[in-house]
């Protein structure tokens, strides 16, 4: 094993060294209707310009602008109306002087017309309307191209598929879209306290609560999860699921056994399966002791058997992971600036993440903690969207102080890392 000494490391390093290893980036063709969620795997061109041809942004009548010169609230300027179209018609008259056409927001700008006067600017009777102002050549137009011209990449690879993506794949005619493939996960919740969801308490003993969360926070990024049989504290028994898990998944994570105690046998499975331990020791609270190794292209990640942090392992190092796997170019949290609505007046030498709720007021964002804070907490994730992320230091810090706050409720990335 290639640590031995539990010497933390800062949060930005330990992700660093995540997002340092190799890893094999394969595509596939997906449908267009099941692309949302996965990442472009090659750059889309524009085959033709959009919009294709001048159309109106607004509903009106198409005029030639220079009909309209001298046009006041004293001096009205009246227009005939010759037809009437909508999206996806085409008039098939040329407008003269003094001639205009009803036109609908989106259909094409007739041949003549080179300005769009809206139906509140004009006083309409039954064929024909006035207007009381001079219209400039071209207003009121949406021009042909020039939103995108044909050639122009317009979505790059390693976007995430979002629906405004889809809508410009659809555009653009794809029915089918070359993405990434998405790792797949094993969770495996360690411990011989650990019971079943469905069993009764027994003394000293809890019911598995990570193995479902860390279930659902992979299948809320789109991933295929395997989930294994809790293991107890056995070194043998433990090493043979980990090792099956490997054969299956491209990422294995564990909660639980990271800790320096008895029966924590992380550190000897990592050396049973020649991973190289990128880390074991963070300068953070909750989830210190939070381990992450990589073995043949594959991640093992070693989440903290305490809720709270076991969640903030997964935020700060699994997300980055995945993004990365996926050939994603954003891949780390959106971090926002907030007033810190409560005291946290006792310093910590770690950097410590709160499970915390933000809003966005009209004086501004403002951030709450969630509920009670240490590391074995539940509840206080449910109720949560965010984490206030505290730096470590001799002071603490006070009620109207300006934190970074991570959203954790976010389906959006970064390209940078800003911590």
């Amino acid at each position: 094993m290639s640590v031995e000494k539990r010497n933390p490391i800062s949060v930005k390093e330990a992700i660093s060294k995540i997002m340092k290893q190799n890893v094999e980036v394969q595509d596939t063709k997906v449908s267009l209707e099941d692309s949302l969620g996965h990442v472009l795997a090659e750059d889309i061109v524009a085959t033709y310009d959009i919009p294709r041809f001048n159309k109106s942004p607004y509903d009106g009548f198409a005029i030639r602008s220079e009909d309209s010169k001298g046009a006041s609230g004293d001096h009205r300027v009246h227009f005939e109306v010759i037809d009437h179209i909508g999206a996806g018609s085409v008039s098939k008259k040329t407008i003269a002087k003094n001639q205009a056409v009803r036109i609908m927001t989106g259909a094409e700008i007739p041949k003549g017309a080179d300005a769009v006067v809206m139906f509140e600017q004009t006083v309409e009777s039954e064929t024909t309307f006035s207007i009381r102002k001079p219209f400039k050549h071209l207003e009121n137009v949406s021009l042909k191209g020039e939103e995108t011209r044909t050639g122009d990449i317009v979505l790059s690879k390693g976007m995430h598929i979002t629906p405004g993506v889809i809508a410009i794949l659809a555009t653009y005619g794809y029915t089918e879209v070359r993405v990434t493939k998405k790792p797949s996960v094993a969770v495996i919740a360690t411990g011989s306290e650990l019971l079943d969801v469905g069993d009764e308490l027994q003394p000293g003993k809890i019911r598995n609560s990570n193995g479902p969360m860390i279930k659902a926070l992979a299948e809320k990024f789109g991933l295929q999860v395997g989930t294994y049989k809790i293991q107890q504290d056995n070194l043998e028994s433990s090493v043979g699921v980990i090792k099956e898990a490997l054969e299956n998944h491209d990422i294995v994570i564990t909660s639980g056994g990271v800790s320096v105690g008895d029966f924590d046998y992380l550190p000897k499975i990592y050396e049973a399966v020649k991973a190289d331990v990128l880390f074991n020791k963070v300068a953070q609270r909750p989830g210190s002791v939070t381990t992450v190794a990589f073995a043949h292209g594959q991640f093992l990640f070693g989440l903290s058997g305490n809720p709270s942090a076991c969640f903030t392992g997964f935020e700060l190092y699994v997300k980055p992971a995945v993004n990365m796997m996926m050939g994603a170019r954003s891949c780390y949290p959106q971090i926002v600036k907030a007033t810190l609505m409560e005291d946290f007046e006792k310093a910590n030498p770690f950097t410590r993440f709160i499970r915390a709720k933000v809003t966005l007021t009209p004086a501004g964002t403002t951030v709450t903690p969630s509920g009670f804070n240490k590391s074995g907490a539940v509840v206080a994730i449910a109720h949560a969207n965010s984490m206030i992320m505290l730096p470590g230091g001799t002071r603490g810090f006070k009620a109207g102080h300006t934190v970074d706050v991570i959203l954790t409720e976010s389906n959006a990335f970064e390209e940078d890392l800003i911590l």
